[in-house]
């Protein structure tokens, strides 16, 4: 598998997870070696868990999957770009890289507020070898499907 097809998996995971109303249109794929060994979504409102984000879980996910907390070797993908948490964790972990569809202003459009966290932290330039964007246009239309629901939560 290449880039795209990791990010259209990730994609895909957060379209099952709006379809489930389960959370935001936020899903994540964990590669290492070239194979997906985790896969999740934003699960805030099915857990009522506001750490439940696509990232978190994944992480977790990837973890248990390997035995370990050090995720060295692998990398992220994901459909919005990680908010202040989840780009912490990522670097607790130790994934080499983040690669994003939909940037913090994407994120906003459909109602997430991770700009004004951003601002407290000081921004996201020091970030920009490790936070790689990608496949925007195909994120947006996963965003534009989530605000179009009329009963789509914001969290």
């Amino acid at each position: 598998m290449n880039r795209h097809e990791f990010m259209q998996a990730a994609i895909e995971t957060a379209r099952q997870g709006i379809r489930d109303h389960a959370g935001g249109p936020f899903g994540t794929v964990i590669v290492k070696d070239g194979c997906i060994i985790a896969k999740a979504h934003n699960c805030v409102l099915r857990d009522n868990d506001p750490t439940a984000h696509g990232e978190i879980t994944a992480l977790r996910d990837a973890g248990r999957r390997l035995g370990s907390h050090d995720l060295k070797g692998c990398e992220l993908y994901t459909t919005g770009e990680p908010c202040t948490m989840c780009l912490c964790a990522c670097m607790w972990a130790n994934i080499d890289r983040v690669y994003y569809g939909c940037t913090i202003a994407d994120n906003a459009l459909i109602g997430f507020r991770d700009a004004q966290f951003d601002e407290k932290f000081g921004g996201r330039e020091t970030f920009r070898d490790f936070l790689i964007q990608l496949d925007r246009e195909a994120c947006l239309s996963l965003f534009e499907e989530y605000r179009q629901m009329n009963d789509a939560p914001r969290y």
